[in-house]
């Protein structure tokens, strides 16, 4: 979605509300399969897909922040791990109109937000990957692979002396 705004957005800058909310509205629906899934799997859904550690911080952090613990993760763009924040809204029991509205408003706000910036940044950041994309594309992977082993170094087990 995001790349299809950008290009849609960049073609027609006028239409930017109209292509925010089609795509917010896309992602509502797909994400609300998701959630539907997830909230008729219950809990033996979250077990077979992480560990009940991690699920119970998870579901923790709905319990404390409400909807904003799926706010925010639908704001980031990706790679962020967007899903299981959708499925664990199911197992949690988030109601299904809030959790449509959460996802709504969030990715309204995300998909406006990118529109936006493409029709300012647009040209310069077309001009930028042509003639450096190459460059941008390895720093990218090579900020990510670095934090990732920085995150696997970190959390590694540790000997018990």
């Amino acid at each position: 979605n995001d790349l299809l705004v950008v290009v849609m957005v960049m073609a027609h800058p006028a239409r930017l509300p109209y292509y925010a909310a089609l795509a917010a509205a896309g992602s509502v629906v797909g994400c609300f399969v998701l959630y539907l899934l997830a909230r008729a799997g219950g809990s033996g859904f979250l077990a077979r897909r992480m560990s009940a550690s991690r699920g119970d911080r998870v579901l923790a952090l709905y319990k404390r922040y409400g909807l904003l613990a799926l706010m925010i993760p639908a704001l980031l763009p990706p790679p962020a791990p967007f899903k299981v924040f959708v499925l664990l809204a199911g197992v949690a029991g988030v109601s299904p109109l809030r959790f449509a509205l959460g996802i709504g408003v969030a990715r309204l706000a995300r998909y406006l937000a990118l529109g936006w910036l493409a029709v300012r940044y647009g040209d310069h950041a077309i001009e930028l990957m042509k003639t450096r994309g190459p460059e941008v594309a390895l720093t990218v992977v090579g900020v990510i692979v670095a934090g990732t082993l920085v995150y696997w170094w970190i959390r590694r087990p540790r000997p018990v002396d």
